[in-house]
């Protein structure tokens, strides 16, 4: 084919790609826009947007759970629970660039006035269950990458749940990450230890 209609026909295919809507953005992690899993059935009418940004049942299971351990086991007047996709701009520019948590804890005194706009303080610690992120171009990189740009904003501590692998990831800035199992037993905060098989089973859940 001619160099011509080669470069007519491309320009074709460009041009009837649909456009992604924002509400379809998950994240924007560096200068790349994370979709939500399952984007592309949106797009082509098979699924309405609801069915790809819920929680699962043992997401949201685990999220419950782990907020009800830590508002028994941190001191209330010094720390507040955040949950439910907290958005967070992590960025100076704030408005170009966000991540979603699912659990931030968050010094009192660093809180700014709760408004409705995403968090701009770093929290103190992350708890990140699995993802709804589309990983199809990213890859488990998509992990690292989220996992250097909180704590490179001011982040302590960001821990990784994943149920699938039944694994941990703990990471600390200037410290070596650890990949451990759900029965290690670690210091979430101000000597609040947190023993993941211990809490499900207690909870009646086998994994």
């Amino acid at each position: 084919m001619p160099a011509v209609l080669e470069k007519e026909k491309n320009t074709v295919k460009k041009k009837g790609r649909p456009k992604i809507p924002d509400y379809l953005v998950y994240e924007i992690l560096g200068n790349k826009k994370i979709y939500y899993r399952g984007y592309e059935k949106v797009l082509s009418g098979e699924l309405p947007p609801e069915a790809i940004m819920g929680s699962s049942s043992l997401q949201a299971w685990i999220v419950a759970l782990i907020v009800r351990f830590l508002a028994k086991s941190l001191d209330y007047k010094k720390y507040m629970l955040l949950t439910n996709e907290v958005g967070y701009f992590y960025t100076p520019q704030r408005k170009s660039k966000w991540l979603n948590l699912d659990i931030a804890i968050v010094d009192r005194k660093k809180l700014e006035q709760l408004s409705n706009t995403y968090l701009k303080i770093p929290p103190e610690v992350v708890i990140e269950i699995d993802t709804k992120a589309d990983l199809s171009k990213i890859g488990d990189n998509y992990y690292i990458e989220k996992t250097k740009r909180l704590l490179e904003s001011g982040i302590k501590k960001v821990v990784w749940i994943f149920t699938e692998q039944k694994k941990i990831q703990i990471a600390e800035k200037d410290a070596p990450w650890l990949i451990v199992d759900f029965d290690y037993e670690f210091e979430m905060i101000d000597g609040v230890n947190f023993n993941l098989k211990k809490l499900l089973e207690e909870d009646g859940i086998k994994l």
